[in-house]
């Protein structure tokens, strides 16, 4: 009988230990680290990294978790919660999280939703929809030198010749004046309103004046707006829309605050 009890005995014995180290990642100075710990750095990285954890990484994570409970209890020794340097520490962390809490609370009861996506989209296609003008240009600081040039490729000179050697816009000048395509509403009000005139192929007959200088125009090609499918940038615009939405709650609590 004596012999049954303490096969009995030991079979629980050993199944205990067996279910306490699996709950342990190690036991370090006769301190128990618990799996969650690893199991929540694990966590962490798969999360920030965008890849499942495997084993090979699990081991170097196991690792970490033991090194973390041997400084701790190194810490602890010293005292080192007790200094202000840590308290101020705590303070700051304790806030970060608590913060970064309340904005995912926030953004999981307010979320952008398809139907708010869908309704920017059309927002914006329909203030983009229309012509788009594959325009160049040629910028001078006079009058006289824009009908000079302008003389010049009336008498044969080739408009991009023309735009490399003297335009004074840097970014189209180096391209033969090529604005590449883009809606009239793209540019200043006096550049747009003679571009629009204009047909494919055609170049003003007179400069134009703006705040920049004396413009040339010419028309290369004109088109109906190519816009994105609402599919494509669906994702971009809820990002968007909710970095929005956040930074319209944060100035709300800031306003509500009273500050003295």
């Amino acid at each position: 009988m004596k012999h049954t009890l303490s096969a009995i005995t030991a079979a629980l014995l050993m199944g205990t230990a067996s279910w306490a180290a699996a709950q342990n990642v190690a036991i370090v100075n006769g301190k128990a680290v618990p799996t969650a710990r690893l199991e929540a750095l694990a966590q962490q990285i798969a999360a920030s990294s965008g890849r499942p954890v495997d084993e090979a990484m699990r081991e170097q994570l196991k690792e970490e978790v033991i090194l973390r409970e041997v400084f701790m209890q190194e810490a602890q020794r010293r005292g080192i919660a007790n200094t202000a340097n840590f308290k101020t520490q705590m303070e700051l962390a304790r806030q970060t999280i608590m913060i970064r809490s309340l904005f995912a609370d926030w953004q999981e009861k307010n979320p952008v939703t398809d139907a708010d996506t869908k309704a920017e989209y059309d927002k914006f296609a329909a203030a983009n929809a229309g012509k788009e003008y594959r325009a160049r240009h040629i910028l001078v600081d006079t009058e006289a030198e824009a009908n000079a040039i302008l003389a010049a490729i009336k008498g044969g000179a080739k408009f991009e010749d023309q735009a490399k050697q003297k335009s004074k816009d840097p970014g189209s000048g180096a391209n033969g004046g090529d604005l590449d395509w883009a809606s009239a509403s793209s540019y200043v009000a006096e550049f747009s309103e003679a571009m629009v005139k204009l047909d494919k192929g055609q170049m003003a007959d007179a400069p134009v004046k703006s705040q920049f200088g004396w413009h040339i125009i010419r028309v290369d090609d004109v088109r109906e707006a190519q816009l994105p499918a609402y599919d494509e940038v669906k994702d971009q615009i809820a990002q968007q829309m909710l970095q929005q939405k956040m930074a319209e709650y944060q100035h709300s609590l800031r306003e509500k605050a009273k500050v003295q």
